[in-house]
């Protein structure tokens, strides 16, 4: 007689409130949204989000937003971004990067002057058609779900600003030539079209051979741990590599309330004071030094913009006392 071994059950993940970012240099493989809820287990996090989509044929800096700081993602969203690039010359693909069907070959005959003369052509004000393969949507759905079903849709020419473009020529052992790139961007730029719309200037076509993003905002490597780092780390360790929420808001100006404004403005009223107008201000309270949240100042009113609630504050600051 067969005896039945009854299933082991699976230990239930307990989740927690926490609230920071985490500057992931995000691996090669994962999409964003891959990443975010791995680490999102790593941390037993409750609520997390990220900052804009990394293909997953990209690498590189992904601040990740848990608890409170989601509420000031967009600030990263909107972010200038800064990027090291390969372009393979002479190829062109359905997708515009290395993942995509050949389309054409076409032979290279690109001098270092034809590179200068197209990296000027590329910097400063231009537009560009978002690529089919991307999250954009289009009437609620993804520009990527029609390309996969083989349309085609409309889009319309995007103003972009590459603020800085560096571009040589790069030999390489596979015995095709490239150029590698390093570019500082404004927010909704797609280095795969510029690497299309390079190759395309410069007469021989090109697509993305690779992608990583060095820098968002005032973000850089420098700051990002690994996912393998991050797995192999004691849990207290993890905590510890969380930034504080308001290391979204460092271009934010600083105002401080006393206990009775703070209240006040917690509650969503503007208050009044002698303060310099301003678009972006980090709103704290005197007595604690917690972020309320933010606000803009016009003719000395100081207007809520973005509100911590009373019990997100509380865990923040349990949150540092802890660590």
């Amino acid at each position: 007689m067969q005896t039945l071994v009854a299933p082991t059950p699976q230990r239930k993940i307990v989740r927690r409130p926490l609230h920071g970012v985490l500057l992931l240099d995000k691996p090669l493989g994962y999409s964003s949204n891959d990443a975010l809820q791995k680490v999102k287990w790593l941390l037993r996090a409750e609520k997390a989000g990220h900052t804009g989509t990394l293909d997953p044929l990209a690498s590189g800096v992904l601040p990740l937003c848990f608890g409170a700081a989601t509420k000031f993602s967009q600030l990263q969203l909107d972010a200038d971004k800064r990027y090291v690039a390969r372009l393979k010359l002479g190829v062109t693909t359905s997708t515009g990067d290395a993942e995509g069907d050949v389309l054409q070959t076409r032979d290279v005959a690109v001098t270092p002057a034809d590179v200068a003369r197209v990296a000027q052509q590329f910097t400063g004000a231009i537009t560009q058609v978002p690529p089919m393969h991307s999250a954009l949507k289009v009437d609620g759905r993804a520009l990527y779900h029609y390309a996969r079903a083989g349309q085609t849709v409309e889009r319309a020419a995007r103003s972009i600003t590459i603020h800085a473009l560096k571009m040589v020529l790069a030999p390489t052992e596979q015995g095709y030539q490239a150029i590698d790139m390093e570019v500082t961007c404004s927010k909704g730029t797609y280095i795969r079209t510029l690497a299309e719309d390079v190759g395309e200037a410069l007469g021989c076509g090109a697509h993305l051979s690779a992608l990583r993003r060095t820098g968002t905002g005032d973000f850089d490597m420098a700051q990002c741990v690994t996912l393998s780092a991050l797995e192999q780390m004691p849990e207290a360790d993890r905590l510890r590599c969380l930034l504080p929420v308001d290391s979204l808001l460092r271009q934010h100006a600083r105002v401080t309330l006393d206990a009775d404004n703070a209240r006040r403005f917690l509650s969503g009223l503007s208050r009044r004071g002698n303060w310099p107008q301003a678009q972006q201000v980090a709103v704290y309270a005197q007595d604690s030094g917690a972020l309320l949240g933010t606000a803009r100042v016009a003719t000395d009113e100081l207007m809520p913009t973005r509100l911590l609630s009373p019990q997100e504050i509380e865990q923040m600051q349990q949150t540092d006392s802890d660590l």
